[in-house]
């Protein structure tokens, strides 16, 4: 089922049964590979902000919030199609998996950001409040690190990849230089540096949260047997 129809089915829909919320958006998520839109999620956004606005698109990366340990959303408009956006200089650097940079570069200058707040309700609230009563202990007792594996292990090979090909072009290339300016700092070499000093800062914290919950929990419950162990025998027995 696609977006567009989707969409126009829901609002038509909440007319007919006198709703009077509209709907101002759509969102889906790109697992592992960062908040921007591709080629098909561009067509979708400017298709419906021709017939309904405000429209704009969230796109949530549900991996990577769970490895930075904080919410990676972003929220999107496309400019008209006969609109030539102006030069936007630098942007928020943002790691994109080789298998997706293509798509990526293609229809980078088709859309912009949006800035994105957080607010909560008195519900909201209420019932954060009941799902940490019920799954705190879970939550204490995960551990991110190990569950990120494969998302960390993908971003290490990415990063190999990645290697591999500035290598070939470094091969081909008559000066052997690999950025376009030694200041621009948006050269293959420099991104990839930018996205190993990332993982490896994930990896730090993830690692320390696990050492920080040993020394917590198994440490001292070990103290505790020890003292057990240690009591004191009546010279009698």
């Amino acid at each position: 089922v696609s977006t567009q129809s989707t969409g126009v089915n829901y609002m038509e829909a909440a007319k007919k049964v006198g709703k009077a919320e509209n709907a101002i958006g759509w969102y889906h998520s790109h697992p592992g590979y960062g908040c921007w839109l591709s080629g098909i999620d561009v067509n979708t956004q400017m298709m419906n902000q021709q017939f309904q606005e405000p429209w704009l698109a969230v796109v949530i990366d549900p991996v990577r919030t769970a490895s930075s340990g904080k919410v990676t959303v972003g929220a999107f408009r496309t400019y008209p199609a006969d609109y030539t956006p102006p030069d936007s200089g630098s942007s928020q650097y943002q790691s994109i998996p080789l298998s997706k940079i293509e798509d990526f570069g293609v229809h980078a200058n088709a859309y912009y950001p949006l800035d994105v707040s957080y607010f909560k309700s008195s519900l909201d609230n209420q019932l954060l409040d009941l799902l940490w009563n019920k799954y705190w202990l879970n939550t204490l007792s995960s551990s991110p690190h190990l569950a990120n594996k494969p998302y960390t292990t993908g971003q290490i090979q990415d990063l190999a990849e990645k290697l591999d090909q500035a290598e070939a072009a470094l091969g081909k290339s008559k000066f052997g230089a690999l950025s376009s300016t030694a200041s621009a700092g948006d050269g293959p070499l420099e991104k990839i540096a930018k996205d190993s000093a990332a993982l490896v800062q994930a990896e730090s914290h993830g690692l320390m949260a696990q050492v920080f919950k040993h020394m917590l929990f198994n440490e001292k419950a070990a103290a505790a047997d020890l003292a057990d162990d240690a009591q004191p025998v009546d010279a009698d027995d």
